[in-house]
């Protein structure tokens, strides 16, 4: 299976010790090289463990594919939906709303960070869910209280 993952939701998962879920959960990890470089380049708050997470993960993207767009999708998004259609991927992992719904329109199937966690849960590699939230509310990372509540109720910890 093959996941290729947005900037946002790699940040969220690294806040709270949970790249390593996604090989677990998913098999191989891919990133183009927009979102490589929005997580790695500067003093980014995780950009030194990301750096080293994506090394062997880094995909060029053939511009020849094509996805239907707005005008207010960045760069990184835009490149991991190419590379998702050019590598016929599994999943997209995505946090930006905005975005996943240009994802559904692209027919590419997405999860986003807190998706990862609760399959996490499910197939017990972790054991509780509520540390990792608090360590991405703690990171700065906005969850609705609606949503940290939903996920809560979802991994019967609520």
């Amino acid at each position: 299976m093959i996941l290729v993952a947005d900037s946002s939701a790699l940040i969220a998962l690294s806040i709270c010790d949970g790249l390593g879920l996604l090989e677990q959960l998913f098999g191989e990890v891919k990133v183009p090289v927009a979102v490589y470089q929005e997580v790695t380049v500067g003093n980014k708050s995780e950009s030194v463990e990301l750096d080293r997470f994506l090394q062997g993960k880094v995909e060029a993207v053939d511009t020849e594919n094509y996805i239907y767009l707005d005008g207010y999708a960045d760069l990184g998004e835009t490149e991991a939906m190419l590379l998702y259609k050019q590598l016929t991927a599994d999943w997209l992992l995505i946090d930006d709303r905005h975005g996943r719904q240009v994802a559904g329109i692209n027919r590419i199937q997405t999860v986003g960070s807190l998706g990862v966690l609760l399959k996490a849960k499910q197939k017990g590699l972790i054991t509780t869910l509520k540390p990792s939230l608090d360590l991405l509310i703690k990171g700065k990372i906005y969850i609705s209280a609606e949503l940290q509540k939903t996920v809560l109720k979802l991994a019967g910890e609520y």
